[in-house]
């Protein structure tokens, strides 16, 4: 079984944060997003291969990560774009890379920056028992919600039903952009894509799909994140800390206060400050400030500031 990572994308939403370095780099404790996910595929005897899809302007990151990493299995497969508007969609990088890597096996895609509760390798298993296009399902318990994603209708574990991004959902049960095809399915993405439908989301694929051949679910229940804002990301933190702090041992702290869920990187002077539900990255310094519900890039530099919901980007100094 081959393996594919999604790691192209821009990531707008975290910008400045993740402006210069892909939001699959974020840390989670002490591993980053991908990097749990590259685990998992390592541990995992079924999967001999893994493609990370990435694009040209985050390619030379992805290798160096890549080259510094514990991991065997992952190879860099990169598509042809440079920004966000040039993008094939993830059906279209999808379908590029089966060509590029002449990938005929049985397939597993992931997002690179999904955190999941469960283990890829039980997904796996569900899948092996069926032989059949499986995706992972969640419930996200928010209609609202709901609406971003892709809305899984089902009989029994069968997809009867599959709505990608609809104005009015029905329920509150979504795919997670984790699914598995046979061999024999890898051919459909060029099918798909030459009778002119949607390139960019896998929903829409999986809509078409599910109404050609039998597609299953697999529903877990637990902790799912899809880090694609900087809530998701605090949010994922916080299930991960659930509600300790890890503060590097290299943190100079003088009557600093650590509330719950606070990340903070080597080298970072926190003075007469205030943190909670915050990631400082390495060698910031805040002085006299309260950060909450904010990120804090590396080597910036804050004083006298109280700040809530606050992104901000590397080496930047803001006083009052």
């Amino acid at each position: 079984m081959k393996a594919v990572v999604l790691a192209g994308g821009y990531a707008t939403r975290m910008w400045p944060i993740t402006k210069h370095r892909p939001k699959m780099f974020l840390p989670i404790g002490d591993a980053t997003v991908i990097d749990r996910i590259f685990a998992e595929l390592e541990a995992d005897d079924r999967i001999d291969e893994v493609f990370v899809s990435t694009n040209e302007r985050f390619a030379a990151e992805f290798e160096a990560h890549l080259e510094d990493g514990e991991f065997e299995k992952p190879t860099l497969s990169v598509e042809e774009t440079s920004e966000e508007d040039d993008k094939f969609g993830v059906v279209g990088a999808l379908a590029q890379l089966i060509e590029r890597e002449n990938v005929d096996d049985d397939l597993l895609v992931v997002a690179g920056d999904n955190l999941m509760s469960f283990d890829l390798s039980e997904f796996v298993d569900d899948f092996f028992e069926r032989e059949a296009p499986t995706l992972a399902a969640y419930d996200v318990g928010s209609r609202e919600k709901a609406k971003s994603y892709g809305l899984v209708d089902l009989e029994g574990d069968r997809v009867v039903d599959f709505q990608e991004k609809p104005d009015d959902p029905k329920s509150t049960l979504v795919s997670i952009a984790c699914y598995s095809f046979p061999r024999e399915s890898v051919s459909l993405f060029d099918t798909y894509l030459e009778g002119d439908n949607n390139p960019d989301e896998p929903g829409w694929f999986v809509q078409w799909l599910q109404d050609r051949e039998p597609t299953y679910a697999y529903t877990f229940e637990g902790a799912w994140f899809d880090i694609g804002t900087p809530e998701s990301y605090l949010d994922a933190v916080a299930w991960h800390l659930d509600g300790e702090s890890l503060i590097a041992d290299s943190v100079t702290l003088e009557n600093a206060t650590i509330g719950e869920n606070v990340h903070v990187m080597d080298d970072v002077t926190l003075i007469d400050t205030d943190l909670d539900h915050a990631v400082v990255f390495p060698e910031a310094t805040i002085e006299n400030g309260a950060v909450r519900r904010s990120i804090i890039d590396e080597g910036t530099r804050l004083e006298d500031l109280d700040l809530a919901g606050a992104l901000i980007g590397a080496h930047t100094t803001i006083t009052r």
